[in-house]
């Protein structure tokens, strides 16, 4: 049986990737790991893994039924992971919306057999991969915000040495 490779995410605006893209050029040395091109940059609610088109279509018909109204993300905090090897952008304080909405695509996907990371969520969004080494991150005062008003499911495809997020479907949120 096929499968695809599958999570729940939030999209950032086109306009706030590239403005992450150049804030990433200016603030970390080319040598810190490799970055994430500016059109995969997102926040996962929740990794799904590899998953069959039958629990996809599970997992689809339950996010379609939520209700919940959108929010507003403040991108002010960043960090280092270096095991993972990540260099993120986070919340200091991630808005209640937020964390509600990956718990529950979180629960429903365990409940339908996609292992759940048993670390706390941490939303973010991962600006550099590949970052083993120690990182200088900037000095506090960035700040972006921008309004949640949907969140969709998304296919990672590998192809000719490259990872691409694909939309699969999206679901609003209220107005």
């Amino acid at each position: 049986m096929p499968t695809q490779r599958l999570f729940f995410a939030i999209s950032l605006p086109d306009d706030l990737q590239q403005q992450l893209v150049r804030w990433r050029a200016e603030n970390f040395a080319e040598e810190a790991g490799r970055p994430v091109a500016a059109a995969n940059m997102h926040i996962t609610l929740a990794f799904l893994g590899e998953v069959s088109s039958e629990t996809s279509q599970r997992l689809q018909t339950l996010a379609s039924r939520i209700v919940q109204p959108g929010f507003d993300v403040d991108l002010d905090d960043a960090g280092h992971w270096p095991r993972p090897g990540v260099v993120w952008l986070g919340c200091q304080r991630p808005p209640r919306g937020l964390l509600q909405l990956a718990s529950l695509l979180r629960a429903q996907a365990a409940r339908h057999g996609c292992v759940q990371s048993t670390q706390p969520f941490h939303p973010h969004v991962t600006l550099l991969r590949h970052a083993y080494q120690p990182v200088a991150l900037p000095p506090r005062g960035f700040h972006w915000r921008f309004r949640v008003a949907h969140f969709s499911l998304y296919a990672s495809e590998f192809a000719k040495g490259r990872t691409r997020y694909r939309a699969l479907a999206s679901w609003p949120l209220q107005a």
